[in-house]
């Protein structure tokens, strides 16, 4: 939602980088910190208790900003951003923890069908923000989207979803002795860079294309919307053929488009070669997460996905802590770079896929 917000706050004209960065940095903050300290919650509390919580603060935040004025300093967004992702913490280990049995059943299935559902949402928000940058206000825009999670926790309030036994999941120190295993690191790192690529990509490319290709902000911003039609469209294909093609194979091929992607928008100069790099870009990415997933599911059996202990917390923190980054070094090196960071991360991913082949060869795990 924020990669599609920035052109209605000013900020394509202003290119205060450094304050973008900043309110990534804060809706990470917000999303890691309740997920890492879910468990003790989800112990005491229903999950649907926790969902309905949860998408309050989202509505409220969402609120919040809305009636945040264009003029009123960046500390203003900054706060409504974190609530933001405090709210989107709460709902995440809420939804993992519900989907707990359904994941250990059929890990890729689980990992894909929620991958789908999530696009269909980053793409509806995408086309809301897109649709009513003429017809509506910021204000009217974010009231708009701070409905549904309104809606919602109304909806989970009515619903029981009872809490779930947490007594036999690792503890912390658990996942931090798993640290000691090549594959998990590599596993975390491989996710560190595949949720950086990707949520790099979804917080920059309207600020991207405006300012590297004079891009309207609108057809920007639907564009962004194209590349979420792309991961969507590609993780329906492939939840479709999962189970007859090779999942090593469609993992390196999936990593060299999204690279190929990535070098085609940092050259690009026109708006068709920008539409060529973001569906090539998309559908690169959006074999990895699910593939990568099922075969953590495989090997880390024990693990409880909804407590986001160990692996998933580092996916995590590098999706959400990538374009706070990338504002950093756009502030320095220019706008370019928000087409070679995810590059280089596309680089380690086949590296790191390459490594842990080659460690599970040896191993025989």
């Amino acid at each position: 939602m924020l990669g599609a917000l920035l052109p209605r706050w000013g900020y394509h004209i202003t290119a205060d980088y450094r304050t973008i960065g900043v309110y990534f940095i804060c809706l990470a903050v917000g999303v890691i910190v309740p997920t890492e300290s879910a468990a003790g919650f989800i112990r005491r509390a229903s999950i649907s208790n926790q969902m309905a919580a949860g998408c309050g603060l989202a509505s409220a935040s969402l609120v919040l900003l809305a009636f945040t004025p264009l003029s009123a300093p960046a500390l203003w967004r900054g706060l409504g951003l974190l609530l933001v992702g405090l709210s989107a913490g709460l709902i995440n280990s809420a939804l993992f923890a519900a989907l707990s049995a359904a994941y250990t059943e059929d890990v890729a299935r689980a990992v894909s069908i929620g991958g789908i559902l999530f696009g269909v949402g980053c793409l509806v928000s995408a086309l809301i923000v897109a649709l009513t940058f003429y017809s509506l206000s910021v204000t009217g825009a974010l009231l708009l989207l701070a409905l549904v999670p309104g809606v919602f926790a109304f909806v989970y309030y009515r619903m029981h979803i009872p809490a779930i036994d947490t007594s036999d999941q690792p503890s912390f120190f658990d996942a931090v002795r798993d640290f000691r295993s090549f594959g998990t690191v590599a596993f975390a790192a491989l996710l560190f860079f595949q949720f950086g690529n990707e949520w790099a990509i979804a917080g920059w490319l309207p600020m991207f294309l405006i300012e590297q290709l004079g891009i309207s902000p609108k057809t920007s911003i639907l564009l962004l919307a194209v590349y979420w039609l792309a991961l969507l469209v590609g993780r329906v294909v492939l939840f479709a053929i999962l189970r007859q093609v090779g999942h090593g194979r469609v993992l390196l091929i999936s990593a060299s488009g999204a690279a190929f992607g990535c070098i085609l928008l940092f050259f690009t100069n026109n708006l068709f070669g920008a539409t060529m790099s973001v569906l090539l870009t998309g559908f690169g990415f959006a074999a990895i997460y699910p593939l990568v997933a099922e075969r953590i599911g495989r090997r880390f059996t024990y693990y409880h996905p909804g407590l986001f202990n160990g692996i998933f917390s580092l996916a995590l923190a590098g999706g959400m802590l990538a374009p706070g980054t990338l504002g950093l070094f756009a502030d320095s090196y220019g706008i370019r770079v928000v087409a070679a960071l995810p590059l280089v991360g596309t680089v380690m991913v086949v590296a790191l896929v390459l490594l842990i082949w080659l460690e599970s060869k040896v191993t025989g795990r």
